[in-house]
């Protein structure tokens, strides 16, 4: 370590830098100017054969400021921030921050190696992947569909310049392709605006050329619109502009005039005006990528473990069945005796009531009809009452929060097994109604007068006539109606119809969706009064006793009429007031509400939520993405339907545009300002209970959001942050006070990875103070934040090429990711599954990870089949929860 102090009066800033520096620091550190009176430039260099670590303070009367920061890291600038410091006694104090600093450093670099450009294979290698111009799907396809596509599209022998991008493959992005299209003629003279066969061969040749130096060229060319062999600052700003089109990245469009000025800035530090082809090459080579400076996972157990995750093919059939059956019953054995204790029920029931029935009178009549009628009908009592269970949720939130239940009963699937019962229902309902009007009815009419004897007790003197005797009657009528609700009920409940994927006429599209779907199924408070109607007017048992319909409604009717009293006790009491209210782009609505007195909850829970101006009647669940310890409660909802988009406009109307320091697009903060506009009245209901809630059981966390399907996972991440900074300030407290406590229980989790997936770059906004803060206060790395946004072309693309330069041009320099505007860079496409539960995988051996995903069904499937496998096949076991979304 030597420190250097130069007067920038007597030394000019070469001899202050060329000394003793080794290697080449790049271009993203630009050259070091000060000649301001009564201040000195002190520089730092730790030097380890072939890195170096440089800081340089400005050093002026009574104060004391980092200048630059060259080789290091964000951990060498947090030791390098101690050094910004006032001292009384500048001189002594400064000498020894400086070498506390370089003994902090000489530590870090004993087992650190910064990275520098260079001109190798391997960094030739990266700088390749950085810069594809045909994606996997199009490069693969070859020659000879491109030329079936040119004979199709051709028009007397020639391809028009409007369709070469759909005739390579780029038929999603034709304003790069005609910017491709130029670049590539340009550089064989051509100006015409159509091209042969054999022109678009070469074109071809040169796109799918897998060497970098004709990749780049290719590139430059594109940029260079005038072909002069150099690049404006405007021609640069047009390739901005245009690939955050292709992107669809329109923040970086609108600063694409910015973004030109720091690039030039960066590869023309003798401001020529332009850069040439040399240039573009460093960039691209210098261009930091996670995979490069990633030294944590070793490539031996990497090898290792991609060999053992194989699929082996198990030949013997038997052999392969068992596993599978194995591994089938390891995965869900809470869902199975559930299931199967379920099914146990219904059979003991309907069997019980079968032989009870055969040996009646009535069996000699009716047969097997009757008995089969019968079994069906015992079986729906219990169905219709067990079906209100699953959904008594207040019931369901205090086992799973204060018992031991959870470990043998999935909570989670309580709205599965309320469609379950709704099918047995359906079954029940068919059985019984369908043994009446085809068999015990008929036979009934066509008894003889010696057969219908023993029936008189039962249907009267005289025998029935037709049908209409029975539908005319109260057990006929109420059951016509009942089955008439509970289709329709059944049927709006279906994702087809309550999420309006039907294309329907108009007039009929008004009756699917989520209003449908809810008032349809209040409709079980009169099929349930016609239920318990229909089993007291019973045709074959007449005493009171024998009458059990009530006897089994009696205690679920009465639990869940306690829970929708109790919602309606809580959110007559638990009043909220609207603190901040803004609308970011996606159609999101963000709403921060005053926590009600003794409001208790645990991040990964919901709450339901009323607002009288939308519907007074409806309350709708919403995940909270505030955390337990912040003082204020917070929801985030996407206008997906009716409700929500009412809501939606509803607080829209209220809101004003944001100022320059806010974001979103619409913005409503009540504590500021004398103007409060009045804001609608909301009602919420809860906390309930959520798969999400048991991340505290785990001491690693997995996380994967979609969309707005981060929300309870946001509220976990800032749970566990708000720890970290509980668990800095007691250790700081002890250490001064010299005393130890043990009364606080150690948070559990240790490691969160966080990955939230999601369309749009607007997205971001959502959620740009809690990724800040993250990137702010977690020094020790515990919560590791990872965004991908699916709009722009994978890393690699050359659609996306110039997109991923600026992200790690503007992320040397500001510290701020171009794509989401926060401190957390962001990936492009989307992530590679395997490998993120590989790389957690090599974390963390012999560790059981808790693995919560909310968001879109679709990625349901690949998540739980990537942790079976890793859990059958690692040493590391992975427990997939997955939200209801």
């Amino acid at each position: 370590m030597e420190i250097q102090e130069n007067q920038s009066d007597s030394l000019s800033e070469s001899d202050s830098t060329s000394s003793t520096r080794v290697g080449y620091s790049g271009p993203l550190s630009g050259p070091l100017v000060s000649n301001k009176r009564n201040s000195s430039k002190k520089s730092a260099r730790f030097k380890d054969e072939e890195c170096y670590v440089e800081i340089t303070l400005d050093v002026r009367d009574d104060s004391v400021s980092v200048q630059n920061i060259r080789g290091g890291d964000s951990e060498t600038a947090y030791f390098a921030s101690q050094l910004e410091k006032r001292p009384n006694s500048l001189g002594s104090q400064l000498s020894f921050k400086l070498r506390q600093v370089s003994q902090e450093l000489k530590r870090m670099t004993s087992s650190k190696r910064f990275n520098k450009f260079d001109r190798t294979k391997s960094g030739a290698a990266r700088a390749l992947q950085g810069l594809k111009f045909m994606s996997k799907n199009v490069g693969t396809e070859g020659w000879s569909q491109v030329e079936a596509r040119f004979d199709e599209l051709a028009v007397n022998g020639t391809l028009s310049k409007a369709r070469f991008g759909q005739c390579i493959g780029m038929k999603e992005s034709s304003e790069f392709a005609s910017e491709l299209y130029d670049a590539l003629a340009r550089r064989r003279g051509i100006t015409s605006s159509s091209i042969t066969k054999a022109e678009l061969h070469e074109f071809w040749e040169q796109i799918t050329d897998q060497s970098f130096d004709a990749r780049l060229q290719t590139f430059f060319d594109m940029v260079d619109k005038n072909a002069d062999g150099r690049i404006t600052e405007e021609e640069v700003k047009e390739i901005i502009a245009l690939s955050a089109s292709a992107n669809k990245l329109s923040n970086i469009q609108d600063h694409a005039e910015e973004y030109a000025a720091l690039i030039i800035e960066e590869l023309d530090p003798d401001n020529l005006g332009y850069i040439e082809l040399f240039n573009l090459e460093m960039l691209l080579l210098q261009a930091p990528t996670k995979s490069a400076n990633r030294g944590g996972d070793s490539r031996v157990l990497s090898q290792l473990l991609s060999q053992k995750l194989v699929p082996t093919k198990e030949h013997n059939p038997i052999k392969r069945c068992y596993r599978g059956v194995t591994y089938f019953v390891e995965d869900n054995w809470k869902r199975l005796w559930i299931i199967a204790l379920w099914l146990s029920i219904c059979a003991g029931l309907f069997t019980w009531k079968f032989i009870q029935y055969k040996h009646r009178a009535v069996f000699d009549v009716m047969g097997y009809c009757v008995t089969t009628a019968k079994g069906a009908a015992e079986t729906l009592k219990f169905n219709m009452a067990l079906i209100l269970l699953p959904v008594c949720r207040n019931t369901i939130t205090w086992l799973r929060s204060k018992t031991n239940l959870g470990m043998v009963v999935p909570f989670d699937d309580n709205i599965n097994f309320h469609k379950v019962i709704a099918f047995g229902i359906a079954i029940g309902v068919g059985l019984h109604a369908g043994a009446h009007l085809t068999c015990d009815f008929p036979r009934l009419l066509h008894a003889t007068d010696d057969e219908y004897e023993p029936m008189k007790q039962f249907f009267g003197e005289k025998r029935p006539d037709d049908y209409w005797w029975f539908v005319k009657g109260t057990e006929g009528w109420t059951g016509v109606i009942m089955v008439v609700l509970m289709a329709i009920a059944y049927i709006l409940a279906q994702p087809w119809f309550r999420r309006s994927r039907l294309h329907l006429p108009k007039t009929l599209k008004k009756l699917t969706g989520f209003n449908a779907f809810w008032y349809s199924h209040h409709l079980f408070v009169i099929v349930y009064v016609l239920f318990v109607v229909h089993g007291y007017f019973l045709y074959l048992s007449k005493k009171w006793y024998k009458r059990t319909t009530w006897m089994y409604l009696a205690v679920p009717i009465i639990l869940y009429a306690c829970e929708r009293l109790i919602r309606a006790f809580r959110s007559g009491y638990k009043t909220v007031r609207i603190l901040k209210v803004a609308v970011y782009p996606g159609n999101v609505l963000a709403l921060h509400m005053s926590k009600p007195q003794g409001f208790k909850y645990t991040s990964g829970q919901y709450i339901f939520v009323n607002c009288s101006a939308v519907s007074p009647f409806q309350w709708h669940p919403f995940s909270i993405t505030s955390a337990p310890g912040d003082d204020y409660l917070s929801i985030h909802i996407r206008t997906l339907g009716d409700w929500t988009s009412r809501l939606k406009t509803v607080f829209s109307k209220v809101c004003q545009p944001p100022s320059s320091d806010q974001s979103g697009l619409l913005r409503a903060d009540i504590g500021q300002g004398n103007n409060k506009p009045r804001m609608p009245r909301l009602k919420v209901d809860g906390p309930y209970g959520a798969p999400a809630q048991d991340y505290k059981m785990y001491d690693v966390l997995l996380l994967v959001g979609l969309g707005i399907g981060a929300t309870p996972l946001i509220s976990i991440v800032k749970d566990v942050l708000n720890n970290i900074k509980q668990q800095e300030e007691i250790d700081e407290g002890m250490v001064e006070s010299g005393v130890k406590s043990n009364k606080r229980k150690p948070f559990a989790t240790k490691r969160a990875y966080f990955y939230w997936v999601t369309r749009e770059q607007g997205s971001f906004e959502w959620f740009r103070g809690v990724m800040n803060e993250v990137a702010e206060n977690d020094r020790n790395g515990v919560i590791e934040l990872h965004n991908y946004c699916t709009s722009v072309y994978e890393e690699g693309d050359a659609r996306s090429a110039l997109i991923t330069m600026l992200q790690s041009l503007q992320h040397a320099k500001n510290g701020v990711d171009i794509v989401s505007g926060t401190r957390v860079k962001t990936h492009f496409a989307r992530p590679n599954w395997r490998n993120v539960f590989k790389h957690v995988a090599l974390k963390h051996p012999n560790e059981r990870v808790g693995v919560f995903y909310c968001g879109a069904h679709g990625l349901v499937g690949d998540l739980r089949s990537l942790a079976q496998d890793f859990s059958r096949k690692t040493s590391t076991k992975f427990d997939f929860h997955k939200e209801n979304f």
